[in-house]
């Protein structure tokens, strides 16, 4: 998650860094969270391992992150920015590009992106998602079917009628 992420109240912080100072810190905090689910899984993301791995005290996590399920909100939220960065990216290239295989050309950038994305995996498959984070998963699926129906208008692939503008929120 970047800073931005927090500002725009996409994880429900204790305290909103100001500082660039307090912005590091927190962006210190959260690498070292994906070093740990990573590393040691989902069942050893705590805030007391953060804190070590980040080499900070827990008091120092605290005042932002106020729990776990804080620390699992702030990372998938940053995991989603980073996805849903990528679908725009493919829709302002499909504006200018053509793609003879526009179902491959998605596939191919998520899949690279899945394959990169080793703490997103973590996650999804550690069976620790919150009850926040499954709320955010929701939106961002809307957001990632919206995307698609971006990039087939752009391609000229479809027409912007009810059926298509209401795929992404059935």
């Amino acid at each position: 998650m970047s800073p931005a992420d927090a500002d725009q109240g996409a994880v429900p912080l204790r305290r909103t860094p100001r500082q660039a100072r307090s912005r590091a810190r927190l962006a210190l905090v959260l690498r070292a969270a994906e070093r740990v689910l990573v590393a040691e899984g989902v069942e050893a993301l705590t805030t007391t391992r953060v804190a070590a791995e980040a080499e900070v005290s827990v008091g120092s996590l605290y005042q932002y992150l106020p729990d776990r399920d804080a620390l699992i909100d702030a990372l998938a939220a940053g995991y989603f920015a980073r996805i849903e960065a990528a679908m725009d990216d493919l829709v302002r290239a499909a504006a200018t590009e053509r793609w003879e295989d526009p179902v491959g050309v998605l596939l191919d950038a998520f899949a690279g992106i899945y394959r990169t994305e080793h703490g997103f995996r973590a996650l999804w498959f550690g069976s620790g998602l919150t009850e926040r984070t499954r709320a955010a998963d929701r939106e961002h699926k809307r957001r990632m079917a919206d995307g698609v129906r971006r990039v087939l208008l752009a391609l000229d692939m479809a027409d912007d009628d009810e059926a298509l503008a209401g795929a992404g929120h059935a």
